[in-house]
Parts: C-alpha cells; sequence; structure tokens
C-alpha cells in the first residue's frame, strides 16, 4: 500500500446530462437522482485515494439549494477532505450548468462518509492524506470538527430515545400538529 497520496490525486469530477426520465411532475430532477450521482462519485473519488474497493457508511449536510432542471449540465466535484484509519470523508460540490444561458448555479454541498474494505471485506486501512494547501488543511480540520459533533449529536439522540415516557407524551407534543388518539 502506498503510505500517503495528495488530495489531487483521487480528486474526481463527474458530468451528466439531465434528461425528461430523470424529472419530477414539477419537471425538477429527482433529489434521490441528485444523491445517486454524489454516491457514485464519493466512490470513485474514495476508491482511487484507497486503492481499494469502498462503500458508503454515512451521508451529511445534504440540502437542495435550488432545483436543477431537465437538459443541463450536473457537475459533480468531490474531494477526499479527511482520512481515518479505514474510512474517508469525501467532500462534494454540485453545480448544475444551463449551456444555453451560460450560467452555473451551486445547487448542493454535502459529505459522504467512505469506509475502504480488503479482499476479506473487512475494514482496510487508507493512505494518509498530504495536505498542500491551506485549503485543505482548513477542510481536514473542519471534517474533525463534523466527526466530534456528529457524535455529540449520535449521543444525544441515543440519550433522548431512552428517555421519553409515552406518559409524558402530552406535555410534550402540545403545541405540535398532531392528534394522540390511543385505542
Amino acid at each position: 500500500m502506498i503510505e500517503a497520496k495528495p488530495v489531487r490525486a483521487s480528486q474526481t469530477t463527474i458530468t451528466e446530462l439531465m434528461i425528461p426520465s430523470y424529472a419530477n411532475f414539477g419537471g425538477k430532477i429527482h433529489g434521490g437522482i441528485l444523491l445517486s450521482l454524489m454516491d457514485k462519485v464519493a466512490y470513485a473519488c474514495s476508491s482511487k485515494h484507497a486503492g481499494a474497493y469502498c462503500v458508503t457508511v454515512s451521508v451529511d449536510k445534504v440540502e437542495f439549494l435550488q432545483p436543477v432542471e431537465v437538459g443541463e449540465l450536473v457537475s459533480l466535484h468531490a474531494s477526499v477532505n479527511y482520512v481515518g484509519n479505514s474510512s474517508m470523508i469525501v467532500g462534494i460540490r454540485v453545480e448544475a450548468q444551463n449551456v444555453k444561458l451560460g450560467t452555473i448555479a451551486h445547487t448542493n454541498s454535502c459529505y459522504f462518509t467512505m469506509v475502504a474494505k480488503g479482499d476479506d471485506d473487512k475494514p482496510a486501512t487508507v493512505p494518509k492524506l498530504i495536505l498542500e494547501s491551506e485549503e485543505q488543511i482548513r477542510r481536514f480540520i473542519e471534517a474533525i470538527k463534523m466527526k466530534e459533533l456528529k457524535r455529540q449529536m449520535r449521543e444525544a439522540h441515543d440519550d433522548a430515545k431512552s428517555k421519553i415516557e409515552v406518559q409524558e407524551a402530552a406535555t410534550i407534543l402540545k403545541n405540535e400538529r398532531c392528534i394522540i388518539s390511543l385505542d
């Protein structure tokens, strides 16, 4: 295995034409189509870095900022922002280009956590990441902070689940848009 690789060695861009079969009834591209493309570019990017088969473990911060239209070219730019022992956080920027108007819109940025797998289907060690710019250093540090926030949120969620009592439901849900109807 190679000991370390620079970010640029695995940066990947995929561009695809948005066709009518990708659209919903409102004429906009389905979010699921875009998520599938993001998953593909995350795989391509992470497997190039790892030199191994990679699987998606989680997807974070998926927000659709602007709709994507039929006929636009969608480019997904992926970069390994962080590496752990077997995991990688891949940052993805999605842009839609209207070739007739010559406009490019940033439609989404998100983060995929990918894990490299060995031939035995167990997590495999990935090369270290060589950071060659201040931007790459910033992204690596941001990813560390995001991992910690995610851990804290997972713990808080687990704690909240374990403490919710159905008897408290009326108080908790008093100002929510729901009706309790237990028979």
